[in-house]
């Protein structure tokens, strides 16, 4: 689905394909900055070994890559690598980590129901979905520390040095959830030099934002550096309830740390943060009105309809979102040399405590309130030991140890507002033919089960409260060796080995009266009373009912005509079943039970197998073998409900609660296998990247989202074929052109259990098959003064993709014989692609004096679309989808001290 900007954007992509792709293609790739082809330089280490490095020209930042927990160049890393450098983020205007993918194309970043539901994906392969059991496949680190969910990363990046994106496989060199990938953020250490930065950025929607970073020494051997900044937006999209304006920006973070390093053998980097978000996260549209929407308007309420809404920029909710976010940590990395050998220690407490609140039904009428994380709190206690060597023989070795201790509470809901009983009324008379108004039900339920329900159906106030706690404890142990055949000739061997244990207890109460009804058993209750009463109309019995002895005798004596009576009312009462569909909020089954233990205890060995060969200075190859392991999660949704065979085994005895279905309570470990091929080469002036790959994931964990909650499954195998270039050129001194692609063809081998049905064979939906990123820099010194001007551009494009696979609230179900058709649970979401063509630029004058004065812009051609579809909440077959984020431009001004 393309907004009107569509057709200037391909013209733009098609010639800014064509001439920037003409000029880069002579090189293979590497990066995505000229800094990386800067001359190398000798670099004298601990042991007096000279290494060569890269360095920054702008910042002066020595860059070098650990992906491998080694220091190695670009090229010198057989791994597949994109590092974004800080000239990069300052020049690209990149905010947080979400902006990533504009430069690395193999990654991508979404961001949906609200601001802690990001989720990163890399080569296609990621954990979507705001279900905060659900760790990532793509492992974020920050300074070496892992985050074990990405809201524990969305603040403005600070004092950034770089930021490495992993690609494929990396569990032998990382302790958690590296099965997809790894993004790892490095930051600056604290110098024993003064100096440091000022930035102050100012844009449309009233955007500012304000950074600082300095660093200095307090004696000879300590040095310390603070940053801090604050980063404000209005929204892009404007509530046409009470006029406020939605998907905004307010937060701010600030961070410190503490170097100790006397030229000796020991080294210590202590560092602490704090960073809050407040924002008002994210408006909803809707793509596609049913006749549940007309129930809305009917009671006077409004959506935004996306059909008379092109720019998606206005929004109808009774409720402005909220998303509320306090995070903080501490870091400890301790590091002695014993010559050779060099122990590295990193010990990380984190603490993230979140809030939200949001209008569920994403209308203006007063429906329902709530939201999927209502509020969480997140304790993360990690532990790493490595121990790694630099010895000049033929062999070298790194050997670690890591533990994670992690627990999790978090509590959700949704309530009913006082439209909902009138809006049920309307669905309910649409559902029974007009048989049935709320209060006509409410007597007829009262008098089959002698309660009294007068008032009772959909009643405001009335929802779900969920609470679910997990205590995940894990540990592993990891290793690789290098091993030099010849010196041209490396060849590296890696293992894992994790164990990981989770366990959870939930607390969870429907509320919904109308839910906890048992219809079947009503439905019986209902029949046994239209035989009664029609044989009793029959045998003229006093008060017009039958006793049981009387339609015993008359079934005995008449066969034929009790049965035709019992058919007869049957059918009459048949109708009262196809109420479940108003049965919002049904009550889930505790547990643990006594069928279910709730806890999960798994472990797993992951191996990597490489060669790399140096054909020349200039130029490397390698092919590699790699596994990965990502642990069984939980689906702490208000969809957790029991597997299959625990659900009957809850039924037959006595035990499940009324209308429980089965579900997923948790998915099983994904088991990922990468085989690659790549080379890699670097020259005076260009570099190159070309890597070649089959990635598969055995046990895929899919989380698919309902409408109200969120369906957790294992995809029997999903492969991905892919082919990734980056590289750049640059033809002069000052000008320098980089592309970046990334092809990737990605199918579902085998997903017969999913819930819109058998998916083997056909392609993942919201995987784009092409992706590219086309920029070009100029940097010129203007006069004798060493001013400069740096103008930078840079193309992101991903090809046509359809959004998602298809929506559960389109299945059919045969009401005989409960066979489910899939087939337009699948069609009705063809319509809903998305293209990305987003164009950013920068102009930046450089004094040499330290300050920059700049003007930028991103998604220049104000590029629209709809990121994402999803069932409308308690519209049944109405679609809403989230907009993306419009044309954004600026000036900045930074100095460097």
């Amino acid at each position: 689905m393309k907004f009107t900007a569509h057709v200037r954007a391909a013209r733009f992509r098609a010639a800014l394909l064509g001439g920037v792709a003409l000029a880069a293609i002579p090189t293979a790739v590497q990066a995505q900055d000229r800094d990386e082809l800067q001359e190398a330089q000798e670099v004298v280490d601990d042991d007096g070994d000279n290494i060569p490095i890269a360095e920054d020209s702008s910042t002066g930042n020595t860059i070098v890559v650990t992906a491998t927990k080694r220091e190695q160049t670009l090229q010198e890393t057989p791994v597949a690598v994109s590092v974004t450098t800080a000239e990069t983020i300052e020049r690209a205007q990149i905010r947080d980590v979400t902006d990533l993918a504009t430069v690395v194309p193999s990654l991508r970043v979404s961001q949906l129901q609200s601001a802690f539901a990001t989720t990163y994906s890399i080569r296609g392969f990621g954990t979507d979905g705001n279900n905060i059991g659900l760790e990532p496949s793509v492992a974020l680190f920050v300074d070496g520390v892992y985050r074990s969910r990405a809201i524990s990363q969305l603040s403005d990046l600070p004092d950034i040095q770089r930021v490495e994106v992993l690609r494929g496989p990396q569990s032998t060199l990382f302790g958690k959830n590296a099965s997809a990938g790894v993004i790892s953020i490095v930051t600056k250490e604290p110098e024993f030099d003064f100096g440091g930065l000022v930035d102050v950025s100012y844009g449309n929607y009233d955007a500012l934002v304000v950074k600082g970073y300095a660093t200095g020494p307090i004696t000879d051997s300590i040095a310390v550096s603070g940053a801090a900044g604050y980063n404000r937006r209005d929204g892009y999209l404007i509530n046409a309830v009470d006029g406020n304006d939605i998907n905004d920006r307010n937060r701010w973070f600030t961070r410190g740390q503490l170097l100790f390093d006397n030229g000796g053998a020991f080294r210590a980097r202590i560092i602490g943060d704090y960073d809050e978000i407040d924002e008002k996260c994210c408006g909803v549209v809707n793509v596609l009105p049913s006749a549940a929407t007309g129930a809305v308007l009917a009671v006077g309420g409004q959506v935004s309809d996306f059909r008379d809404n092109p720019d998606g920029d206005t929004v109808f909710t009774d409720v402005d979102p909220f998303s509320r976010i306090k995070n903080w940590g501490v870091s400890g990395q301790l590091e002695y040399s014993f010559g050779a050998v060099e122990l590295t220690s990193i010990t990380a407490y984190r603490d993230t405590e979140l809030s939200a609140n949001q209008d569920v039904d994403f209308t203006s009428a007063r429906l329902a309130t709530g939201a999927n994380i209502g509020q969480a709190d997140i304790n993360t206690f990690t532990q790493e030991l490595r121990l790694a060597s630099d010895f000049d023989g033929p062999l070298n070795f790194l050997l670690g140890g890591y533990y994670f201790d992690e627990k999790v509470d978090t509590s959700d809901s949704i309530i009913f507002g006082q439209d909902f009983r009138p809006y049920a009324n309307i669905l309910l008379q649409a559902a029974s033919g007009g048989a049935f108004t709320v209060p006509s039900l409410e007597g007829l339920f009262s008098q089959l089960t002698g309660q009294n329900f007068t008032g009772q159906f959909f009643a405001a106030g009335q929802g779900f409260l969920n609470n679910i706690s997990q205590d995940n404890e894990a540990y592993s142990f990891f290793g690789n060796v290098d091993f030099e055949i010849t010196p041209e000739l490396v060849l590296t061997l890696g293992a894992n080995y994790t164990k990981d244990k989770k366990s959870i207890v939930t607390n969870s109460q429907s509320t919904d009266v109308f839910s906890n009804l048992n219809l079947t058993a009503i439905r019986n209750t209902a029949t046994q009373v239209g035989i009664a009463q029609t044989i009793g109309g029959i045998l003229g019995v006093p008060g017009g009912f039958a006793s049981a002895a009387q339609i015993q005798g008359f079934a005995a004596a008449q066969p034929g005509a009790f049965q035709q009576i019992s058919a007869g009312a049957a059918a009459a009462t048949a109708p009262l079943l196809g109420l479940t569909s108003l049965q919002f909020l049904p009550p889930l089954q505790n547990c643990p039970n006594a069928v279910e233990d709730c806890a999960t205890n798994d472990d797993d060995w992951s191996y990597t197998a490489r060669l790399a060969y140096e054909i020349t200075p200039t130029l490397n190859v390698y092919a590699s073998y790699a596994t990965g392991y990502k642990a069984p999660s939980f689906n702490l949704s208000r969809d957790s409900r029991p597997l299959p065979g625990d659900f009957a085994a809850l039924v037959s005895q006595g035990l499940a609660v009324p209308n429980l279905r089965p579900g997923t309570r948790f998915a099983e470990a994904e088991e990922s296998t990468v085989y690659e091929v790549g080379i890699k080469g670097n020259w005076e002036y260009a570099s190159a990247n070309l890597t070649l790959f089959q990635q598969s994931i055995d046990d895929f964990q899919a989380n698919t989202f309902t409408g109200t909650g969120f369906i957790l499954s294992n995809a029997g195998e999903r492969k991905t074929y892919g082919v990734e270039f980056d590289g750049l050129v640059r033809p002069t001194p000052e000008l320098t052109f980089n592309l970046a692609m990334t092809y990737l063809d990605s199918t579902y081998e085998s997903f017969v259990n999913s819930p819109i049905g058998d998916l083997s064979g056909e392609e993942v939906a919201g995987i784009p098959e092409l992706s590219a990123v086309i920029g070009a820099q100029y940097d010129r010194e203007v006069n004798s003064a060493g001013d400069r001007i740096i103008l930078r551009g840079d193309f992101s494009y991903q090809s046509p993709v359809q959004v998602v696979a298809g929506l559960v609230a389109f299945i059919d179900t045969n009401p005989v014989t409960g066979a489910r058709d899939f087939t337009r649970a699948r069609s009705v979401v063809r319509p809903y692609r998305r293209e990305v063509n987003d164009l950013n630029a920068s102009f930046t004058y450089a004094f040499d004096m330290g300050l920059e004065l700049s003007v930028w812009g991103r998604n220049l051609l104000d590029d629209r679309d709809i990121t994402t579809v999803f069932d409308s909440v308690a519209q049944d077959e109405s679609i809403s989808g989230y907009p993306n984020q419009p044309r954004t431009y600026g000036v900045s001004a930074r100095f460097r001290f």
